[in-house]
């Protein structure tokens, strides 16, 4: 945080040092990122990311759209950048951006949004993006789970980064080659569609609460990635409890915090449950 003394902002570990949290995925058939916030040229940079052939948002706060232009690189070399959103994200995002929405400069160079309003499950590649509506306060915010048929394997999915509106926390991941696993009766709560997928990902970066729908529809996800801000309640973000609570119902096989204010540090990690973590920028998951 900015011009702040406390232990975690002057820590020596590196991976107290956070940016805003996005995520940076990965297949054999093509590349997205969820979010843009403030620091995606930073993280691109950092990362050595060359490609981006669509671009997914949760919401349209300033720390998860900021970056958004910065996407011209990738539309430029693509000729166009899909763009996948609520109606009221998009809307916010036409507003802000409406430099490049409404196309004003058409110079080779500048972003060109190809707009997709999200209404439901959808598809890049063979990856299946289903949205789960979240509150966050007094907002409704998608968060996302990444689904993919049992019979094929995720090749690579790099989380670009994650982080939290207060303490701007940075996150990777990356989904590579793994053999399917199957759920046992225990976890069988899903609906038909799911039944032949392997429910990846959960993404869950801003919220105040988990309702048990959403809970239900990830029930056994391989990875639970979800905002748990600071040990003490906050009217917008999870706490730490809370977010353990939800773990406890979604089951996951691995569960890890993002949106981290600087009130916790990496070190709090050895206090969580087994196969419970705290993100950290440039962390990179496999499946």
């Amino acid at each position: 945080m900015i011009g702040c003394d406390c232990a975690v902002c002057r820590s020596s570990d590196p991976r107290d040092k956070r940016l805003r949290s996005s995520v940076y995925i990965e297949t054999p058939e093509t590349a997205f990122i969820v979010d843009t916030g403030t620091d995606f040229r930073t993280q691109a940079l950092r990362e050595n990311i060359r490609r981006v052939d669509a671009v997914v948002f949760t919401h349209s706060h300033t720390d998860h759209i900021m970056g958004f232009d910065d996407l011209r690189r990738f539309s430029w070399q693509r000729g166009s950048m899909p763009v996948y959103a609520s109606a009221k994200t998009m809307a916010d995002l036409e507003r802000v951006f409406m430099f490049a929405f409404k196309g004003t400069n058409p110079f080779p160079g500048y972003l060109k949004p190809e707009p997709h309003l999200i209404s439901g499950p959808f598809q890049l590649g063979k990856t299946t993006i289903t949205p789960l509506p979240v509150p966050h306060g007094k907002a409704e915010v998608n968060g996302y789970l990444f689904s993919r048929p049992r019979n094929t394997d995720l090749q690579s999915v790099r989380p670009v980064e994650l982080h939290s509106a207060e303490s701007k926390t940075e996150r990777e991941y990356e989904i590579s080659q793994a053999a399917p696993k199957a759920f046992g009766a225990g976890h069988t709560g899903q609906s038909p569609m799911f039944r032949h997928e392997r429910k990846l990902i959960a993404y869950l970066s801003d919220c105040s609460a988990v309702p048990d729908e959403i809970a239900q529809k990830i029930l056994g996800v391989e990875c639970l990635i979800i905002d748990a801000l600071r040990e003490k309640p906050h009217p917008t973000h999870l706490s730490v409890a809370q977010a353990l609570e939800v773990a406890t119902r979604v089951q996951p096989k691995e569960t890890y915090f993002i949106h981290i204010a600087h009130e916790l540090a990496q070190s709090f990690e050895e206090n969580l449950p087994p196969h419970t973590h705290i993100a950290y920028d440039g962390l990179k998951l496999s499946f």
